[in-house]
């Protein structure tokens, strides 16, 4: 049975978000126990990962400036591999998983996992192919890019031109999508959000992030509008859903407040419109389920990209006001959704469903993945 290594951290949803997909994806196309994800940080260093952790929370929700200036501090300075003893223990925790498990094929997830893959490739550890899943769009961090890797899996040729431009041969370069769901495939001809053409009402879907700048007063000010029913998810965050429920009570139009769900994926595809920060995963599902996103958060550096591909494509819109979400919401499903309507069709060439068996297919093939075509 063929294997597969994926490495993965927790310091942002989508890298785990990919890796679980890309397992799943694994275990489904060649049987139960193919695929295996591990974080080396929390493996390794669990207390220390926790608090790093917690302290990426708190610097991208409470001092983004701080946060978009060591972002780029990295991005421009070789901290890896001229430092690569400081994860010491992962590369000593990898070579030793490598060895014990003999993956067929080594990816990851997290771009800091690469210099160890090199490193272990270059000094004969390492005999399998291994590749770089990236989960970002646009804004493409030097992590990602600098150490080699058997080929790059990439979300879109926006990311593709942008990772050329870096340097990264053509040849090496494969856009089949980033790593989402295989629900989203599998229901694409089944789910999806009622005719506003034939006077269906709105549905708006709102992840509700507490972080968030005027997350409590956007939830009030959508609440106070019958003009759309409203779905919230808000997470584990109990005192935050209470809150939602009472000012609900009574609302003519329906509404369902929603605790930590993992129904996420089916509420995409048959809602017209979800309100959300920038996440990669967030973003990258909604554009599989063709659901345009209205953008209330972008966290410098990483999540920059992922608003960019949306208004590249002409695509929802960054809304930082209450009253710009729901301006852009009245704007969206004016004339029977004629605009909503132009912001979905703009995701059908986005939209890549089967990012993640396509993905695992093409590794577990062998071989490097043929050169993508990319405009000039």
């Amino acid at each position: 049975m063929s294997k597969l290594l994926i490495l993965t951290a927790g310091f942002g949803e989508g890298h785990n978000a990919a890796a679980r997909n890309l397992a799943a994806a694994g275990d489904a196309l060649h049987g139960p126990g193919t695929a295996q994800a591990v974080d080396l940080l929390a493996l390794c260093s669990p207390r220390l990962n926790r608090i790093a952790r917690h302290a990426y929370l708190a610097a991208i929700n409470g001092t983004p400036g701080l946060w978009s200036a060591f972002y780029r501090w990295v991005d421009h300075n070789e901290i890896f591999p001229r430092h690569l003893w400081l994860l010491r223990r992962e590369l000593r925790q990898l070579d030793l998983l490598i060895q014990r498990e003999q993956p067929a094929v080594v990816c990851s997830t997290f771009p800091a996992y690469g210099f160890l893959l090199e490193r272990l490739a270059s000094s004969g550890r390492l005999t399998a192919p291994f590749y770089n899943v990236v989960t970002d769009s646009i804004s493409i961090n030097s992590l990602w890019v600098r150490p080699a890797c058997t080929a790059w899996f990439v979300p879109n040729q926006d990311t593709a031109l942008v990772m050329r431009a870096r340097g990264v041969p053509a040849a090496r370069l494969r856009v089949l999508g980033f790593p989402v769901p295989a629900f989203f495939s599998e229901h694409a001809g089944s789910l999806s959000p009622p005719d506003l053409a034939a006077g269906a009402t709105p549905r708006v879907f709102y992840i509700v992030h507490s972080g968030v700048r005027h997350a409590l007063s956007t939830a009030r000010r959508l609440l106070e509008d019958s003009d759309w029913e409203l779905t919230f998810a808000v997470g584990r965050d109990d005192h935050l859903r209470r809150q939602l429920e009472r000012l609900a009570a009574g609302r003519r139009r329906r509404t369902d407040i929603l605790g930590w769900t993992n129904e996420v994926p089916r509420l995409l595809m048959t809602h017209h419109v979800v309100i959300s920060k920038a996440g990669g995963a967030t973003t990258q599902e909604a554009i599989a389920a063709r659901c345009p996103m209205l953008v209330n958060q972008v966290v410098p550096g990483q999540e920059e990209g992922n608003y960019e591909l949306l208004r590249r494509h002409g695509v929802g819109g960054l809304v930082e006001t209450p009253d710009a979400v729901v301006r852009s919401l009245r704007q969206a499903f004016a004339d029977k959704g004629s605009l909503w309507l132009k912001w979905r069709e703009a995701l059908a060439p986005l939209a890549r469903p089967e990012a993640s068996r396509a993905i695992v297919a093409e590794m577990l093939g062998g071989g490097v993945p043929a050169p993508v075509t990319t405009a000039a």
